[in-house]
């Protein structure tokens, strides 16, 4: 027989369930927020209020104040009283409303709210818009920009890329290996105002084109180093002979894995005819649209932003310098990234992606 008070019932709508999964897994909310809203839905899974305090690190007594909190006031009991001051002059109703039409409704002529359009609409001030979208972190004017992978063999090539990322094979090298095309020689003209005392770096939109170079780039995934060069073009011709490039500086008595990409110049009948000849090479394409996956991209974004989108060029010579001096002086305290996410992890975010676009068909 249950002995002390039974708990009070506790069901969540659907719509309730998916707004606190929201909050549960945000990573801007604050970490209280974060915390109550795993209260919550460990609660509707049946789960005491002792197991749900080991679970979060609070206190029984604590887990057992949100619940009723929630079960009184719904969502809103989730956040902090307020403090002591004027009474709140905006109700739950307009609240909700502002947060539906945000979420449901778009303006008419354009493609989001801005704070302005949408207090108009509401008869609410600027401010107090500002205000409810930050404490619910709606932010209208961003977006996330993705490409879901068509590739009939994602979730094997996502096996075997995040396999070899986190059980490299022993004595082989594991390099992730692409181009970075179209890099652009561009000589700004006219001279750089320097960083002062209460004003940033100054730098004119306008330029001149010197042409253009593609930076190949092999990272090893044991040590960070990088191997690269520079070509004129991105043909098979300069693929295959970064391959070369690549043998004559990797040790002979190693196996190497290469991370690639599906581009058409990688899968070349002369580029298959050379690795077929080497069979130490071993070649591992990520799957259609998943660049995301090849960890050589991570260093592509370091480079663009600390050698290559600020610089001023008068030649692609002078462009290709300045990439060898980086890499140099990269190379000389180089590190691994670390990679942490796992098949099961990509998969989930995955099928929450496909779970967002769903509900957003009509």
């Amino acid at each position: 027989m249950p002995i002390g008070r039974p708990k009070p019932q506790l069901s969540l709508s659907d719509d309730t369930k998916k707004q606190l999964e929201i909050m549960a897994n945000s990573r801007s909310l604050p970490y209280a927020q974060v915390r109550r809203a795993q209260i919550i839905l460990l609660s509707a899974q049946g789960l005491t209020n002792t197991a749900i305090a080991e679970k979060v690190g609070l206190s029984i007594k604590m887990v057992g104040t949100w619940r009723q909190r929630f079960i009184d006031q719904g969502l809103m009991g989730l956040y902090d009283q307020p403090r002591p001051g004027a009474p709140r002059k905006i109700s739950d109703e307009q609240v909700a409303l502002l947060i539906e039409k945000t979420l449901r409704k778009k303006p008419k002529g354009a493609t989001h709210w801005t704070c302005r359009s949408i207090a108009k609409e509401t008869n609410l001030s600027k401010s107090t818009v500002q205000r409810i979208w930050s404490a619910f972190n709606l932010q209208p004017h961003r977006q996330k920009h993705f490409t879901l992978s068509t590739d009939p063999y994602f979730v094997e090539k996502v096996h075997d890329i995040v396999g070899l990322y986190l059980n490299p094979p022993d004595k082989a090298m594991v390099l992730c290996v692409d181009e970075k095309s179209q890099i652009q020689a561009l000589e700004r003209t006219q001279p750089v105002l320097p960083m002062g005392l209460g004003y940033v770096e100054g730098i004119t939109h306008q330029y001149k084109r010197h042409g253009t170079l593609t930076l190949f780039a092999a990272l090893d995934l044991a040590t960070g180093h990088v191997i690269t060069q520079c070509k004129k073009r991105h043909r098979h011709q300069e693929f295959l002979a970064f391959l070369k490039h690549i043998d004559a500086n990797v040790p002979e008595e190693m196996d190497i894995h290469l991370v690639v990409d599906n581009y058409a110049t990688h899968k070349h009948a002369k580029v298959r005819n050379w690795l077929a000849r080497r069979p130490r090479y071993h070649m591992h394409y990520t799957p259609t649209y998943s660049s995301w996956l090849n960890q050589v991209e991570i260093w592509f974004n370091i480079i663009t932003q600390k050698a290559i989108r600020r610089g001023s060029f008068r030649s692609t010579q002078q462009l290709s310098k300045k990439i060898d001096q980086f890499v140099k002086s990269y190379n000389a305290d180089s590190k691994p990234f670390q990679w942490t996410a796992t098949v099961d992890s990509i998969m989930a975010k995955i099928k929450r992606l496909l779970e967002n676009i769903s509900g957003t068909q009509h």
